[in-house]
């Protein structure tokens, strides 16, 4: 898997990886949410530039001109629900992807810190031969993307596959290259070096579904 990581070179992302980590300004969710919709237009924009493009030619008002134009089949797939987002904004500049949803989350059988990632819910279209673009915020342990992974075998096999998030461990993305196709591509803001007890990344900026949307109960 290709990692490909924004925070190397300073740029704008800096900016909106710092509002989303700093506890003073995280509080507003509307700014959270813009926030990383916002990155998640940046790193459209990234990712576009290894896409297949196909010249064509167009009408303008005075004439005609040739410009190159996507030539592959989009479909991006959000994890439920911290990747709503995230969605929104590779949607903004990829407007004529199709889009795919499913649920993944953390079930503590046993009321503490052991868990499992349970994915309860899928509607997607055929992925055969499609760009597959897969959207979560936090990339912690990896075992999402894995789980996710395996529940859309079924859907048909990516051309390839895109990996789209915000921050992300070290650990996670090391899991992850053993499990996903060596011609994967991993797009991601910052890069952390630890995870807690718990499996959070740290330092992270906490609960990204609950920072969007609000609270919930534990399962």
């Amino acid at each position: 898997m290709h990692v490909h990581h924004l925070l190397e070179k300073n740029s704008v992302a800096n900016v909106l990886i710092s509002q989303l980590r700093n506890v003073s300004i995280q509080t507003d969710r509307m700014r959270f949410r813009r926030n990383i919709e916002r990155l998640g237009e940046i790193m459209a924009y990234e990712l576009s530039q290894s896409l297949n493009y196909t010249s064509k030619e167009i009408r303008t008002p005075l004439g005609t001109a040739v410009v190159p134009e996507i030539d592959e089949e989009l479909v991006i797939c959000s994890i439920l629900r911290a990747g709503l987002p995230l969605h929104t904004g590779l949607l903004n500049i990829f407007d004529g992807a199709d889009n795919s949803f499913i649920s993944a989350y953390r079930h503590h059988p046993n009321d503490d810190e052991e868990f499992e990632i349970l994915v309860e819910y899928l509607a997607s279209p055929s992925l055969e031969n499609k760009t597959l673009i897969l959207a979560d915020p936090m990339l912690a342990t990896g075992r999402s993307f894995a789980n996710v992974l395996k529940a859309l075998e079924n859907m048909g096999t990516p051309k390839i596959i895109h990996l789209v998030s915000v921050i992300g461990a070290r650990e996670g993305i090391e899991y992850l290259q053993d499990i996903f196709p060596k011609n994967s591509h991993l797009w991601i803001a910052a890069i952390d070096e630890e995870l807690d007890e718990r499996g959070y990344i740290v330092p992270g900026l906490g609960d990204a579904g609950d920072l969007c949307f609000g609270p919930k109960e534990q399962h």
